[in-house]
């Protein structure tokens, strides 16, 4: 029904919702980690209006069969207020049994819309805005040319926030490297504590692709954590949050010890599953390398 440009990206929450493909590629698509966008026909371009809005048209012979929307690829938030109108107001009319509708969200892109504006997107159905602000450290985020600050997501999140719409924000467990992996957490959870979102995952980053551009970008001075040493990282910002109510996952495929809970009521839960995989990671189950999707 749809001709999807491949690979198409989402959230594992997402995984029963209908792919809406309104962008083709990530509008930044700098950052040295990420390589989801980097093949030719991933390049960055906003998909004709009409070609979107007659796909969600044929979707409603499917009848039922989803409750939530996706819109893809890396940041559907570029688009402007009136194409994202749009495209809301044909999923609230031809496809009315969709209860949420959700994106990427690259902060920048927020900057660009008033909370008002965002608060109508909501209204229309917009209800969740999937957030990578991979670090909270300054340093961190030049090195990995994301084209962020600690202020500058805080920013996007608060807005988000104010207009109502739910946030789930990822952290990069490892993104520091050696070097910088405790400012990495300590900002990060000073972050999170100041953005206060719906829901916080933390995932261990990985290059399949080679690691090259990231050694690059910390000028050499760029080695990922061992397995012992990731886990101190995740204690460390475990620790330093002070959430009242945000749903905590660890749980990705790329993660050697899957976590959840609620922050901050399961907090020490969870730093006490941490500290027995530091101290003695044989009495806990930890996923073999073989067993992480990478």
């Amino acid at each position: 029904m749809f001709n999807y440009i491949e690979p198409v990206f989402r959230p594992p929450s997402e995984a029963r919702s209908l792919i809406l493909q309104v962008t083709n590629g990530c509008s930044w698509n700098q950052c040295t980690f990420c390589d989801m966008y980097t093949q030719p026909q991933k390049k960055f371009r906003a998909r004709d209006e009409d070609d979107v809005l007659n796909e969600i048209r044929q979707a409603a012979a499917l009848g039922p069969r989803f409750e939530k929307v996706f819109l893809a690829d890396g940041d559907a938030m570029v688009l402007p207020v009136r194409r994202l109108t749009n495209i809301l107001l044909a999923i609230k009319e031809h496809l009315p049994w969709v209860k949420r509708v959700g994106a990427y969200c690259l902060p920048r892109n927020i900057r660009k819309k008033s909370a008002e504006e965002l608060t109508e997107l909501r209204k229309l159905g917009l209800g969740i805005l999937y957030v990578g602000a991979e670090s909270g450290d300054d340093e961190v985020l030049g090195f990995i040319k994301k084209g962020e600050t600690w202020q500058s997501t805080l920013d996007a999140l608060l807005k988000i926030k104010q207009a109502g719409i739910q946030s789930s924000v990822m952290i990069l467990n490892g993104m520091g490297g050696v070097a910088y992996s405790e400012q990495h957490a300590r900002h990060s959870a000073l972050l999170m504590n100041e953005a206060q979102p719906e829901f916080l995952s933390t995932l261990i980053v990985s290059y399949p692709l080679g690691d090259q551009r990231v050694v690059d970008g910390f000028n050499g001075n760029y080695q990922l954590p061992g397995q012992h040493d990731l886990f101190v990282e995740l204690h460390t910002l475990i620790s330093h949050l002070e959430l009242s109510n945000t749903v905590f996952r660890s749980d990705h495929a790329s993660n050697y010890l899957p976590l959840k809970g609620t922050l901050g009521q399961d907090k020490h839960a969870i730093l006490a599953q941490l500290e027995t995989a530091i101290d003695n990671p044989q009495r806990i189950r930890l996923r073999q390398e073989w067993q992480r999707g990478l």
